[in-house]
Formats: structure tokens, sequence, C-alpha cells
């Protein structure tokens, strides 16, 4: 039987661990560069959560976002982060048990996240579940410190 719980910060090797596994998925295990000792400070605030699904005690999965607000409607929102589920326990209902739960959380607000071009399997995951694709580009900029003020 599969359960699903809010990861507590004494979760955070656990959640380090899932995290890992889902980068290793995606080719860029490298990327992920938190440690457990900041990912224990992370799950203590209050506007990051972590869902943990499990099997008889195993970690099989989980679901993670921070709640954002919308300065269009003034509105908060879930700013969905990651979901995943161990390769062993995908087509299972897992994934789908994961967002509901994060739907439960949200209490009617909107749940946001990203999906790669590339990741036809989970747009047609998304889609099934009643979710709404949306074409958008992501932009990402980091500049060194300083750097900006020198144009």
């Amino acid at each position: 039987m599969v359960s699903i719980r809010r990861a507590m910060a004494s979760d955070a090797a656990t959640v380090h661990a899932l995290m890992r596994e889902l980068a290793g998925h995606q080719g860029q295990r490298s990327a992920v560069s938190v440690s457990v000792d900041r990912m224990r400070e992370l799950l203590a605030r209050p506007e990051i959560t972590y869902l943990i699904a499990e099997r008889e005690g195993r970690p099989i999965g989980y679901v993670s976002w921070l709640v954002r607000v919308s300065l269009w409607s003034g509105s908060d929102y879930l700013a969905l982060d990651d979901l995943f589920v161990s390769d062993g326990e995908r087509g299972h209902g897992v994934g789908e048990r994961l967002m509901r739960a994060a739907a439960e959380v949200a209490d009617g607000r909107v749940i946001r996240w990203e999906v790669a071009a590339a990741n036809v399997a989970a747009q047609r995951f998304y889609r099934r579940i009643g979710a709404g694709l949306l074409s958008k580009m992501i932009c990402r900029w980091q500049v060194e410190p300083g750097a900006a003020a020198e144009s």
C-alpha cells in the first residue's frame, strides 16, 4: 500500500536521495548541489513543501512546491518544483496520487509548473489528470555579482 506524507526536516537525507535519483533519470545528477544540511534548513521553511510517497515505509516518489503570490491577481498559488516517481513504481498511480494530494493542499489555489517540451510522457500524464498545458518559453539569467551595474 502507498502512503503519502509531508516531509519534515528530519527527512532531508531521503528528499536529497530522491532528488538525486530524479536528476540521474534526467541526466543531470551534477546539477544537484544542495547539501543534506541545507535541505534540512529548506524543509523547515513554511513556504516549501515536499510530499513523500512511500510503499511499506520505503520512499518511492515525491512532489514539491513553493507557495508564491501572483502580483496580477494578488492570490497565492503553488509553484510546483518537482514530481518524481521511482522507475519501478511508475504506471501504478503514484504520480496521480501525489498530484491529487498537492491539489488537496492547494485547496482551490492554482498549481503551476513547467514541463520540458521533449517530455511527451509527462505531458500526456498531465493532460490525463486534467491539467492545461500552455506554451511559454523559460528564460534563465544568472549574472555575476556586480556585473549588472557595469553596463
